[in-house]
């Protein structure tokens, strides 16, 4: 029942309500035009509605099926905000869900209340106290109810309907906008979603895996007996021996070739955000979290992830890693709701995991996790004319990019090729390829269509050089292990210092220059003793 009681007010009484409505409601009209996450712009609901009717609690519900579900609180115990009201089960809840406007529930009525010994600081059952409900509309369909409770059960005798019809319409109105902020980010995501699959799909989609040295021949032939399984596989090798590839050529022979395949670089990210990019996150979980957001797994469900330098994770996010490879369960940042997904991994690193997890940098359980089926990528060295192949493919790519009839490479320019030992391995021959073709074509002032790349043109005599000076004398005995490991790091920071004083102390210049990551560049510095 509606209680009818209502104070006759005078004219300054009118006057004083209807500056306090303003007061109330002009935060709220502010609060529509700006970024807030939901809890924040429901909490500062309550608490408007609060200073406005004088209550010991209120609650804003959503209705969803038969269900309410408390979204915010105010004066009311926390564990209310887990409970799940069944519609049917509570017929005050009924009432004001079957009426358009506000409800107030008589003192003496015997229908109990939901939130009885629910108000903070009140032991017991609430015997006698004011109710009043309303209902929310959205779009024209009823969307939630607006609750004000109090122990005086004369509290609301003085409650001015047309002021309480007004905040429910301001009310309704800020739901709509978190309704509507909350559609454009899915949709966002969706389509964030989407571009990034295609963009991945593309980039693997343009390389294939070239080679006929029998290192190569066993490396396909793995890939071709693990790709029809669902197995985890942990695939190992030098930093720039086309780890990303060999992943690429498992999703495309494997059933899910149908489905995404997303990659995650690991130590391109900083620790606090390697989390959100695996599990997302939801919107208002840390300073910056404006919309909620998958994270890679979601978006590779039913198809392929792939985390490259997977042995720079965190131990924390290893952790919850592994949980998710048990059971296929995994949270976002700041929910506390549960996503199953179906997705089948593949890691990849050039770290010896085996030794980070002796060393207790990497945990034991998940590295058995990963290396269901461990594959390792042969370094460029160890694949013979390999090389000659793999440059002919990077040459084509830059005849056309640079607009030439044909691109050659001399016969000591081969030779050069096939005596360096490529220490950044495929990736280093692609980035000198372009390199070279670049220099030569701009150094040949007639600009021919058929251009011939030499050994000078390369510029890997010096580096062949400091080779064979550092390399043992294949007629002598064979070196202590250590000698042969004092010459590779004498060979590598030769290497590093001649670039660096070639790009003028530029380490990401030099990162370019040799075909290495910048993180990997960075723990190759400090392992020299250069950093």
């Amino acid at each position: 029942m509606v209680h009818s009681t209502l104070v006759r007010l005078t004219a300054n009484e009118v006057g004083m309500t209807a500056r306090a409505v303003l007061d109330a409601l002009t935060p709220l009209v502010q609060d529509l035009s700006h970024d807030l996450p939901d809890d924040e712009r429901y909490r500062r609901l309550l608490s408007s509605l609060r200073a406005l009717f004088p209550a010991d609690a209120a609650a804003l519900l959503r209705l969803d099926g038969d269900t309410l579900a408390p979204l915010a609180i105010d004066g009311l115990s926390s564990d209310t905000l887990g409970r799940r009201f069944r519609v049917s089960e509570h017929p005050r809840f009924e009432q004001l869900l079957s009426r358009p406007e506000p409800t107030r529930f008589a003192a003496d009525s015997d229908l109990p209340d939901p939130y009885d010994g629910l108000v903070q600081g009140v032991d017991g059952k609430l015997e006698v106290h004011d109710c009043l409900g309303c209902p929310l509309f959205v779009r024209g369909r009823p969307w939630g109810l607006l609750t004000l409770d109090a122990l005086d059960p004369a509290r609301f005798d003085t409650v001015d309907m047309a002021s309480l019809q007004a905040f429910l319409s301001l009310a309704a109105a800020t739901v709509s906008v978190v309704e509507r902020i909350d559609s454009l980010a899915r949709t966002s995501e969706a389509e964030r979603s989407r571009a990034e699959a295609y963009r991945q799909a593309s980039s693997q989609g343009s390389r294939e895996m070239i080679g006929s040295s029998e290192a190569h021949k066993h490396l396909v032939e793995e890939i071709e007996v693990v790709a029809s399984s669902d197995l985890t596989v942990l695939v190992t090798g030098e930093t720039g021996v086309g780890k990303e590839l060999v992943a690429g050529a498992i999703h495309a022979l494997s059933s899910r070739s149908g489905k995404p395949l997303i990659s995650l670089n690991c130590a391109a990210l900083p620790d606090t955000l390697v989390e959100s990019e695996l599990f997302g996150h939801v919107r208002g979980a840390f300073s910056g979290a404006s919309a909620d957001r998958r994270g890679k797994f979601e978006l590779a469900d039913g198809g392929t992830l792939f985390l490259d330098e997977v042995g720079e994770l965190p131990l924390a996010v290893q952790a919850k890693l592994l949980r998710v490879l048990q059971n296929g369960q995994l949270q976002r940042i700041g929910s506390d709701h549960e996503h199953q997904v179906d997705v089948r991994l593949i890691a990849a690193t050039n770290r010896d995991l085996a030794e980070e997890v002796r060393s207790g940098r990497f945990r034991a359980d998940l590295y058995h996790r990963l290396s269901v089926y461990p594959l390792c990528v042969p370094p460029l060295r160890e694949r013979g004319r390999d090389v000659l192949l793999l440059a002919g493919f990077f040459i084509e790519e830059n005849r056309s990019r640079l607009g030439l009839l044909s691109i050659r490479l001399s016969a000591d320019a081969q030779a050069a090729l096939l005596r360096y030992t490529w220490p950044g391995n495929v990736r280093e021959l692609e980035h000198l390829i372009g390199r070279s073709a670049l220099k030569a074509l701009a150094t040949n002032r007639e600009r021919r269509r058929i251009l011939t790349l030499t050994a000078a043109d390369l510029a890997l005599s010096a580096r062949i050089s400091e080779e064979d000076d550092a390399a043992p004398d294949h007629a002598a005995p064979p070196s202590a292990e250590r000698d042969f490991r004092s010459a590779v790091t004498a060979f590598e920071r030769n290497m590093v210092l001649d670039a660096l004083a070639r790009q003028n102390q530029n380490w990401a210049a030099v990162a370019r220059e040799l075909g290495l990551d910048r993180a990997n560049l960075n723990r190759l510095a400090k392992r020299l003793g250069l950093k």
